[in-house]
């Protein structure tokens, strides 16, 4: 069983930047691609950034490409997202996913098997 607990969200302005953290646990992070979601209010859950299990390979949304960055502490068990130049149409509750399977990203939510509890993102413009 993986363990995964988000934390980092809150209230930030137009512009701004915040770092999520998903604390991984019950695995290494080393052994799980890594997958980034987010749930606007009233939306279908989407696919944002994912980290390949070697570590070495981001994926990204095209609505966030070129703002968000995902990286790694294998010390401390944990996958990072990196939130720039953020947007209104950024908020959302955002989650992180692993997968034993995947090697590097899939944006179809059913390849994900353990999810965590979400962190809410509100950007004010």
């Amino acid at each position: 069983q993986v363990q995964l607990v988000e934390s980092g969200g809150g209230l930030v302005q137009a512009g701004g930047s915040l770092r999520l953290s998903c604390q991984v646990s019950g695995r290494s992070v080393r052994t799980v691609a890594v997958g980034w979601w987010r749930a606007a209010a009233g939306k279908k859950r989407e696919f944002v950034s994912g980290l390949s299990r070697g570590g070495g390979a981001e994926y990204h949304a095209a609505s966030v490409k070129g703002r968000f960055a995902v990286s790694r502490d294998n010390d401390k068990n944990t996958v990072y997202l990196h939130m720039s130049s953020l947007k209104p149409g950024d908020t959302a509750v955002y989650y992180c996913a692993s997968s034993l399977k995947l090697v590097s990203y899939s944006d179809y939510d059913d390849e994900y098997d353990f999810w965590g509890q979400g962190t809410q993102v509100t950007v004010s413009s």
